[in-house]
């Protein structure tokens, strides 16, 4: 079996109507996918005006906002038209993107059906409570999770950090990894403009601490902001440039009134405001990967990232890097601090950063994961399941 009889079935709670790092890495995937000859569908919750075009073929799911962050769906089922329509497509192995209703009625179809099953696991969904004041629901959050990755044959992490925890919190006993990939014309050092800067109001010996990703409290927005205070206390010179958008982004205005808010940036745009930074800060814990954590090492930045999943597989701390104890706030002033005041620092860990991006290429990583379908519908046509008395042939 090779890649071009491979017929995956994709269910996700949001392919392409917000932005992320997730959904670009599926619609990545995908296009891979498509490129080898194999053949895919992609059923998700569609809107009138999605963020990007949508690689591959993509059927409606019913949904609904979600409740305070309207910019999301909350996928509600498979009716009997999308279900005829997989019939008609008849897949070989489903591919379950997100843990929600969507995600548990495709488990559901396809160990009715007899199909193998994977997950891609994209967000530490268990730690996001803690930033709305309801941190005792993650033991629960945990245990429903756990329930649904034990019912997929495999489960893929984007990095090895993410990997084990997965293994510690026994999700699954086949933990996997597909990793994420760079984009090089558009992530490099090249892209830093002087004239974009000065548009901001940025000069040219300015230092400039920046914050790329969506505006929600789950980023560590809070984090960032007391860290930049303890800076502003020390009177370190800096600016601070945030590049994104989402619903908290009013609430950040108000926290750092003295930042340069350069709204949502794509492609080219993006790559250029990342390059036009001096070091990036992302002090969040929920991300399993941390895509802009790359692209900023790709650009030549340093970075200071909390010591998390993710980030923790990128970051060398102290060569390419900084990893800080996720929450000291006083540690990622520190580091921030040190690069700020030493110029010939930035650019020795930026460029050794640089270095270190250079492993990741999204055709590499995404035929690691076509050999892993490859594998696992073998293993399921041999009527083998990983379990902890199963080692993984």
């Amino acid at each position: 079996m090779d890649a071009s009889q491979l017929r995956v079935a994709l269910f996700t709670g949001n392919y392409n109507y917000v932005r992320d790092g997730a959904n670009q890495a599926l619609n990545r995937l995908v296009g891979y996918l498509l490129r080898q000859g194999a053949a895919v569908r992609i059923y998700s919750p569609m809107v009138d005006e999605p963020a990007f075009p949508a690689t591959g073929d993509l059927v409606d799911i019913p949904s609904l906002p979600v409740p305070g962050r309207t910019e999301y769906r909350f996928p509600l089922m498979i009716p009997p038209r999308v279900k005829r329509d997989i019939s008609r497509f008849a897949p070989n192995i489903i591919h379950v993107a997100s843990p929600e209703i969507l995600g548990h009625r495709a488990v559901a179809l396809a160990l009715r059906r007899k199909l193998p099953v994977v997950a891609s696991v994209h967000t530490r969904f268990e730690t996001y409570f803690r930033y709305y004041g309801l941190a005792f629901l993650e033991p629960l959050v945990e245990a429903m999770l756990r329930r649904f990755y034990r019912r997929c044959d495999a489960i893929f992490a984007p990095s090895e950090s993410m990997a084990q925890l997965l293994r510690n919190q026994r999700m699954s006993y086949d933990v996997g990894i597909w990793s994420r990939g760079i984009d090089r014309t558009i992530f490099k050092p090249e892209r830093r403009c002087d004239d974009w800067r000065r548009s901001l109001g940025i000069l040219p010996d300015d230092v400039v601490i920046g914050f790329v990703g969506r505006l929600v409290m789950e980023k560590g927005l809070d984090i960032f902001a007391d860290t930049i205070d303890q800076l502003d206390r020390r009177q370190v010179r800096h600016k601070v440039l945030v590049v994104g958008h989402g619903p908290a982004r009013e609430w950040f205005e108000k926290r750092l009134p003295g930042a340069i808010f350069a709204g949502f940036q794509a492609g080219e745009d993006l790559g250029r405001a990342v390059a036009s930074m001096d070091m990036l800060f992302n002090p969040s814990v929920t991300e399993t990967f941390g895509n802009v954590t790359l692209e900023a090492m790709a650009a030549g930045l340093p970075v200071v990232a909390a010591r998390a999943t993710g980030s923790e597989s990128l970051i060398d701390d102290g060569r390419t890097g900084r990893l800080i104890t996720p929450g000291r706030t006083k540690a990622f002033a520190d580091a921030l601090q040190a690069f700020c005041e030493d110029p010939d620092m930035r650019r020795t860990i930026g460029e050794a950063g640089l270095k270190a991006s250079a492993r990741y290429g999204w055709d590499e990583v995404n035929q690691e994961l076509v050999d892993a379908y490859v594998r696992i519908l073998r293993q399921h046509n041999a009527g083998i399941r990983v379990t902890r008395q199963s080692p993984v042939p």
